[in-house]
C-alpha cells in the first residue's frame, strides 16, 4: 500500500498541513507532490490519491481544477480531499469532491482546516485569524487523520470502503463560489516601486500562473493573472503593490504558532 497527496499551497499552510497528514499516518507511506511545480504524477503506482488546496473566493484554485482535468480517468481509485482556509471554507470542499469523483475517483473522507488567513486585504482589514486553528480544531483534525488511518487500514486488508459525500453546512452551502475573474479585478493592477525593487526575480519564480516577467523589472500580464497574491506576499523588498494596498498585510510564510501546532 502505498499513497499520494497532491497539494497546492500559495501561503504555505496547506503544505504544512498535508505534512502533518502523512506524518500522522502510520499504516501506509505517502509522498508529497507539489502541484505547481512537479507536473502530473504516474498515479498507476499508488493505492490511494488525496487532493489539496487552500479556499480561494470561497472555492478551490483553478491551478487545482486544470490539474484535476489533466489527469487520466480513474476506474474507482480511492481518493481524499482536503482544504485550508482563512475566513470561511465556502464550498471549496464540495466542489474538490465533484471534480474529482468526475474524474472516476472514490471519495472516502474529506476535511476542512481553519488556518490563519493568508489573504493581505483580510490581514490588512484586521482579519487575520492570528490563532487558528483552536483546540477543538485541532481535535477534529487529529480525528480526521485517525479516521483516515484506519480507512487505510481497512483497504490494506481488503475491504470495501464506501464512498463519503462531501458536506459543508448550510452557512458554506449558501454562499456562492466567485470566479477567477473576480479575484483578479478585486487584486487590481499591480505596480512596482522601482526604489525597492532588487530584481531579484522572486514573484517571476513563484507565480503559479506564469504571469510575470523580468525585463529587467517584473512586467505583470493581467490576462495571465488570476489575482493569487502569492507576487505581493512573497516580494522580500515588498516592492509590489495595488492601487489599495501597499507595504500592509503580508502572509509571507505560516505562522509560528501554527507551525508549532503542525509540527513535523
Amino acid at each position: 500500500m502505498r499513497g499520494i497527496v497532491c497539494y497546492y499551497s500559495g501561503s504555505g499552510n496547506t503544505k504544512l498541513a498535508c505534512q502533518y497528514i502523512v506524518k500522522n499516518i502510520k499504516h501506509i507511506e505517502i509522498d508529497i507532490f507539489n502541484i505547481v511545480k512537479d507536473g502530473i504524477p504516474d498515479l498507476r503506482k499508488y493505492n490511494i490519491v488525496g487532493f489539496a488546496a487552500f479556499t480561494d473566493f470561497l472555492g478551490p484554485p483553478y491551478l487545482a481544477q486544470t490539474f484535476i482535468e489533466k489527469l487520466p480517468q480513474q476506474d474507482n481509485k480511492p481518493a481524499f480531499v482536503f482544504n485550508t482556509y482563512g475566513f470561511i471554507s465556502g464550498k471549496t470542499l464540495k466542489i474538490l469532491d465533484k471534480w474529482v469523483t468526475a474524474k472516476g475517483f472514490k471519495i472516502i473522507a474529506g476535511h476542512s482546516l481553519h488556518t490563519p488567513e493568508s489573504y493581505p486585504p483580510m490581514i490588512a482589514g484586521g482579519r487575520g485569524n492570528e490563532q487558528a486553528p483552536s483546540k477543538k480544531e485541532m481535535n477534529e483534525f487529529n480525528s480526521f487523520i485517525s479516521e483516515l488511518d484506519q480507512l487505510l487500514y481497512f483497504l490494506g486488508e481488503g475491504k470495501e470502503i464506501q464512498r463519503k459525500k462531501m458536506s459543508v453546512g448550510l452557512l458554506n452551502s449558501l454562499l456562492p463560489a466567485f470566479s477567477r475573474s473576480k479575484a483578479r479585478k478585486d487584486m487590481g493592477e499591480k505596480y512596482i516601486d522601482d526604489t525597492l525593487c532588487k530584481e531579484c526575480g522572486t514573484c517571476e519564480k513563484l507565480c503559479p500562473y506564469e504571469a510575470i516577467k523580468l525585463n529587467p523589472k517584473p512586467i505583470f500580464n493581467m490576462t495571465k493573472c488570476y489575482g493569487c497574491w502569492a507576487c505581493y506576499n512573497h516580494c522580500p523588498n515588498k516592492a509590489i503593490y495595488t492601487k489599495k494596498y501597499r507595504g500592509i498585510g503580508y502572509y509571507p510564510k505560516p505562522h509560528n504558532q501554527l507551525m508549532e501546532k503542525l509540527k513535523v
